[in-house]
């Protein structure tokens, strides 16, 4: 295996053509009426918003993106989610990773972020909620 082969991978093998995912799943994202584009209140830009203001997914980087679920559907899907070897879970967080590797991770995400829209518990607090990208200054990245 050549090294750019695995460049984003981790345990799964991937083609080089295929490293950088984000760009298309993010494309994808918002084409959904439902999601807006904002700045996460991490800083990071490739942030898409709920009505309401609430951050519902933001991508680092071309191979990995975070979705922002409620505590209760975490525990609801989590024996799925643990299963997958493209979700990394947190404990103690509403958020959800995804490693974007392959082309059926897109589709992953684009069920979990499915699923954050039509969680009806999420919770809009400061630190979830999107800031307009005209509105703030570079934040830092998300840690």
């Amino acid at each position: 295996m050549k090294a750019e082969d695995a460049l984003c991978a981790g345990v799964r093998l991937v083609h080089a053509d295929s490293m950088n995912l984000a760009e298309p799943a993010d494309q994808r994202l918002m084409d959904w009426s439902a999601l807006s584009r904002g700045r996460g209140s991490c800083g990071e830009r490739r942030c898409l918003c709920a009505a309401d203001g609430t951050e519902i997914v933001h991508f680092h980087g071309d191979c990995e993106a975070e979705v922002h679920l409620t505590r209760p559907l975490i525990a609801k899907l989590q024996p799925v989610l643990r299963r997958s070897s493209a979700v990394a879970l947190s404990p103690a967080s509403d958020w959800v990773a995804v490693r974007l590797e392959v082309s059926s991770d897109i589709d992953l995400l684009a069920t979990l972020v499915s699923a954050a829209l039509l969680g009806a518990d999420r919770l809009s607090t400061a630190t979830s909620a999107c800031t307009p990208p005209d509105l703030c200054g570079h934040g830092a990245r998300c840690a």
